[in-house]
């Protein structure tokens, strides 16, 4: 199979590139050195300076060696012109955000494109000379050199995100350097579930696997892989005391219905709140409950018999927002089931669906026969409230919060909004802000609500919820959720903000 290879110099875009050239049908590997495997490579984004001492570069043979052709983006498109005999420095002005690039569509990169394109920018740095030999095909108001090109040796560079989906026409830019590269589009995903239920049973065996479900899709899809692999595996739900309203009487019957065996439910309230007392961090607030989920599963591992393995429901963006495994990425949060884990456990992991993003991981249900509305449920966070409550966890606030999200859920559902969005759920602030009911001053708590549209998590665009369904909303909460008289709107995407607030 023709192969691209990605090279990962810390971008949390990284793994998306790999997503969006696997989409069209070419194969795509994060990797961290060249090989003679590959039919082209795509040098990604990242956090770092290219001119700083410590920044991630490719040798300098990489650039004398290699015969592909070669793509880099945002960083990997200043790394390229660096490394040539170009130079990069800090610009005027930062561009965040949807910019118009003006493009020359003679490139074979911007092919079928129009000379005028939307695209997303998220940089500082730009070059300021190029490399000999190299042309300009593409600029915007603010970045000169927002593309360039040397058609001798097939490499290109582009200062925007063609990945993302606010860069509209970002996948027939990388379909043309699909067909620059000459690969055959061979990869589906439909024979994924196959060949991942062999690899389960070829690397686990007899072994046992005790598995922690939120009755979420990934831990969900996760476990019915395991248990179509005819794993010996023990499924356990832990009631923290910061879920949803009814979500394990909920959760227990999902797995009743998919006839998954040994399903055990553990009630744990009061040890999640306990340790979370005068916790305001979120990193800490994460890594603590990570924690205390190993703690019950080894303890109720020890219950049930003994078990080698423990099973996860851990996706791609987990893994890339936790800085996991790239060594040149920024940790922008770490969650539960990556970055907290504590670094000594006396299980080994085992992680179906880390190579997966969520709407990839909604195929694989749907593949496995589960329901349709169960696959298309609303992600909702491992730690659960505990990081929608910005700032301590406490179990009134717990309560607080449970019921303005069981309003907001009712009140989407009923607007027949519910499937056009990615995610849509209320956050408590714990600052208290003044207000007046019945002639009466109050001093009390606020809710926002953040409702945003996304394929797949990577980016999302806040949604422009109708002004009625927010106005039902806000009066549903004050009038009916004791504790709270405010509600705000969030209208903040991604980036720069992250989807969940911790």
């Amino acid at each position: 199979m023709d192969k691209i290879g990605i090279f990962d110099f810390g971008g949390q875009y990284c793994h998306l590139i790999a997503r969006r050239i696997r989409d069209l049908g070419v194969y795509a590997d994060i990797i961290y050195e060249p090989s003679d495997e590959y039919k082209g490579f795509i040098l990604s984004g990242g956090p770092g300076d290219v001119y700083a001492d410590q920044a991630p570069k490719l040798s300098e043979d990489f650039f004398i060696d290699v015969r592909v052709p070669v793509l880099g983006i945002c960083y990997g498109h200043q790394m390229i012109a660096q490394a040539l005999g170009g130079k990069v420095e800090k610009g005027e002005e930062r561009e965040y955000g949807k910019k118009i690039a003006q493009l020359e569509t003679n490139s074979p990169l911007f092919a079928n494109l129009d000379k005028r394109e939307q695209v997303w920018m998220s940089h500082f740095d730009q070059v300021i000379k190029l490399p000999d030999n190299y042309r300009i095909i593409g600029k915007t108001d603010i970045c000169p050199t927002a593309a360039y090109q040397n058609l001798e040796e097939n490499v290109f560079g582009v200062q925007f995100h063609p990945e993302v989906i606010h860069t509209p026409s970002g996948d027939k830019i990388l379909d043309n350097f699909i067909k620059i590269t000459g690969c055959k589009k061979e990869w589906k995903l439909e024979g994924w579930v196959e060949t991942k239920i062999n690899q389960l049973q070829s690397e686990i065996k007899d072994k046992r696997v005790i598995m922690g479900v939120s009755g979420g899709v990934d831990s969900t899809v996760a476990a019915v892989l395991l248990s179509k692999a005819g794993i010996n595996a023990h499924f356990i739900y832990v009631d923290t005391g910061l879920m949803r309203l009814r979500e394990t009487e909920e959760v227990s019957n999902i797995f009743r219905d998919l006839a998954v065996e040994d399903f055990h439910v553990v009630e744990a309230e009061s040890e999640f709140l306990d340790d979370l007392i005068g916790i305001i961090n979120p990193e800490e607030k994460r890594k603590i409950i990570g924690r205390k989920f190993i703690e019950i599963f080894e303890r109720e591992a020890k219950k049930i018999g003994n078990f080698e393995y423990l099973g996860q429901g851990t996706i791609y963006p987990d893994r890339i927002e936790s800085a996991q495994p790239s060594k040149h990425a920024s940790i922008i949060k770490t969650h539960h089931n990556v970055g907290g884990l504590p670094e000594k456990m006396s299980l080994d992991l085992v992680e179906p669906l880390n190579e997966l993003y969520k709407d990839e991981v909604r195929r694989i249900g749907k593949m496995l026969g589960l329901p349709e509305k169960f696959i298309n449920r609303h992600p909702f966070p491992g730690p659960a409230f505990a990081i929608r409550i910005l700032g301590e966890v406490t179990k009134e606030r717990v309560k607080i919060l449970r019921n303005a999200d069981t309003i907001v859920t009712k009140v989407i559902e009923a607007s027949g909004l519910y499937k056009e969005l990615w995610q849509v759920f209320p956050a408590l602030i714990t600052a208290k802000s003044v207000g007046v009911m019945g002639d009466k001053r109050t001093y009390e708590y606020m809710i926002t609500i953040r409702a945003v549209e996304s394929i797949d998590a990577m980016t999302a665009d806040w949604s422009k919820l109708p002004y009625d369904v927010l106005e039902e909303i806000s009066n549903q909460i004050i009038n009916k959720v004791s504790g709270v008289n405010r509600v705000l709107y969030d209208i903040t995407s991604k980036p720069p903000g992250t989807i969940e607030y911790e």
